[in-house]
């Protein structure tokens, strides 16, 4: 049997791992066996971390709103149910951004938030999601409606083409017909031709 190298795979294999582990300690960027093994752990952290890096802005976001509420004479979380009950649907995200940027617009929300804390904003939200659920009666109208007109045009398409197909055969046949009525009059021309060189034959027999 031919003997076979695998110089280059295995070449090309390490100059990935070295590569992607480029900037680390020691012989973890230098040497194969150790690189590889630091990779496989890195990836680990990362796909960890990915979703630890979204506890801790929730966490950084909450600490700055309730700072803020502070300030205002309210709790984070009578704020937050204020905010509920008055129909507010603000994130975390910007009201943490509004604090730091726009204390105004944000003591302006600790308002709103009161208020919903007293039952004075409650009839606002019920009357959000009456609308919300009229809309939506809307919309199943037209799609009911939008599905009748399409089997109606259905149903009519079926019963336009067996007709159309008819017309269609009535129109070829009418067609050979016209065709077949021009070589009757190629014939009447030639016998109208015939018919005056007679004449003609009979005029020098009188002279």
């Amino acid at each position: 049997m031919t003997r076979v190298k695998n110089s280059v795979t295995t070449r090309a294999r390490h100059k990935k791992v070295l590569k992607a582990a480029k900037g680390y300690f020691g012989s973890k960027h230098r040497l194969y066996k150790s690189a590889k093994e630091q990779l496989m752990h890195s990836g680990q952290y990362a796909f960890r971390d990915r979703r630890q890096k979204k506890r801790d802005f929730r966490k950084l976001w909450i600490t700055r709103i309730n700072a803020a509420c502070r300030e205002n004479e309210i709790s984070y979380s009578r704020f937050i149910e204020g905010l509920n009950k008055s129909g507010v649907e603000v994130n975390r995200k910007m009201l943490s951004e509004l604090a730091i940027q726009d204390p105004k617009a944000f003591t302006e929300l600790v308002k709103v938030a009161k208020k919903g804390l007293e039952g004075k904003t409650v009839a606002a939200k019920k009357e959000t999601k009456t609308v919300e659920v009229e809309v939506v009666k809307e919309s199943a109208k037209k799609e009911a409606k939008e599905e009748k007109t399409e089997k109606v045009e259905k149903a009519a398409k079926k019963e336009t083409a067996p007709k159309k197909v008819a017309a269609k055969k009535e129109e070829k046949e009418e067609k050979v017909e016209v065709k077949k009525a021009p070589a009757k009059k190629t014939t009447e021309k030639k016998e109208t031709e015939k018919k005056p060189v007679a004449k003609k034959t009979t005029k020098k027999e009188t002279k």
